[in-house]
């Protein structure tokens, strides 16, 4: 496989994914709008592009991950109108099925291979090549990416029909929501307890009581610092609100994802949209502490 891969979007995902891939002896061609960004991956050696046209010229696979709808539908319009050979498109961000699609149907109507890939893992799980890619679309295509996947991701798997993907990125999500509420509950109630908050974090994480949310957020909440964030609050509502559509869509009840959307709703008033959802111990925090005990 020729290791040229495009990256459109060197965010927090993006760029992580990027340092790995330049590690591991891919050329990479990025491209981004923040010029900081583009300055930043350009220190690591990360080839940047002057547009999306560039990109799609130069790479015969190309990553995108972006930040909301209408960027991920200009960057695939900028790809079709290219005029370029067929390309695999891989569509790595969490959106609604309805965008995907309309993704796919867009560089599909230009001969491109569209697959939808998103990523089970947060920023500092990427730097760290600790994701799970849930590929989905054309097999053939998806199995000319596995080094790449491999590359930059501990693990992947072919999930068949396009939009399978983001379907099985809800159901991860889900639970992130509600692991993540779940550690903040346990460590307050740790807390009032008297426990050494650090002792909860070192022998309750490798425990049946465990989880990788725990692991990654509990030590956060101990130190009371949420910044830089692996995953912000506030793109975690968006992520909230798609998988409460899709549940909708499906028929499906989901009493505790239900439960758990107040308190995001709660840390995006109290000003922490630009922190780590672990803030949702100071929520809860506020919340339990301003209760009398009966």
């Amino acid at each position: 496989m020729d290791k040229t891969v495009g990256i459109i979007g060197l965010g927090i995902m993006g760029g992580a994914i990027a340092r790995n891939l330049v590690e591991r002896g891919w050329r990479v061609i990025g491209f981004d709008t923040d010029a900081a960004k583009r300055a930043e991956l350009a220190a690591a050696d990360v080839t940047i592009a002057d547009d999306v046209a560039h990109v799609t010229r130069d790479a015969p696979v190309i990553m995108t991950s972006l930040p909301t709808p209408a960027a991920v539908e200009k960057v695939a319009q900028a790809i079709a109108s290219s005029g370029q050979p067929p390309r695999i498109v891989i569509e790595l961000s969490t959106l609604a099925l309805a965008d995907k699609l309309r993704f796919e149907t867009i560089l599909k109507q230009a001969g491109h291979i569209a697959l939808d890939c998103p990523l089970s893992g947060t920023g500092a799980q990427a730097k760290m090549r600790d994701l799970v890619v849930y590929a989905s679309g054309d097999s053939a295509a998806i199995a000319r990416c596995k080094e790449l996947f491999s590359d930059f991701a501990k693990q992947s798997a072919d999930l068949g029909a396009f939009g399978n993907g983001s379907r099985m990125k809800f159901v991860a999500n889900h639970l992130v929501a509600i692991h993540n509420v779940a550690t903040a509950e346990a460590m307050i109630l740790a807390e009032r307890a008297g426990l050494d908050p650090k002792l909860v974090v070192d022998m309750v994480g490798p425990g049946a009581g465990g989880s990788r949310m725990f692991q990654m957020r509990a030590p956060m909440m101990v130190e009371g610092v949420y910044e830089p964030a692996t995953m912000k609050v506030s793109t975690w509502k968006k992520d909230m609100a798609i998988i409460a559509e899709f549940a909708e869509d499906v028929g499906c009840a989901t009493p505790l994802f239900t439960l758990t959307q107040p308190v995001y709703t709660q840390a995006m008033a109290m000003g922490l949209g630009d922190q780590d959802t672990a803030a949702v111990f100071e929520v809860l925090k506020k919340t339990i502490i301003s209760t009398p005990r009966s």
